[in-house]
């Protein structure tokens, strides 16, 4: 891992990112965490990290996500460049058992 990434976010990403916040005391905490993981290691060259390249996603609609506890952070990276596009709570029924 040489150098850092520049970390930027969309409008969409600070639209949803303030909705969180306000929901969700505990997201700034993780948005900081999100933060600091992708301007040092946004391709997960470590594997400290809980990131995934999602198959079939295009560049500009997120192709990384990166999960911390049940927060979701959705990114590109362009050269030195990592663009936040989405976060989001993980869905709570996905994970229940009937």
């Amino acid at each position: 891992m040489s150098g850092h990434f520049a970390v930027r976010t969309t409008p969409q990403y600070e639209r949803l990112a303030r909705d969180l916040a306000r929901a969700h005391a505990e997201f700034v905490i993780h948005q900081d965490e999100a933060t600091t993981i992708l301007h040092k290691d946004p391709h997960n060259r470590s594997r400290e990290h809980n990131i995934l390249k999602l198959r079939g996603v295009r560049q500009g609609e997120g192709q990384y996500r990166l999960r911390l506890r049940r927060f979701r952070f959705r990114y590109d990276i362009y050269d030195r460049d990592v663009v936040l596009h989405a976060c989001s709570l993980r869905r709570e029924d996905t994970y229940r058992h009937s």
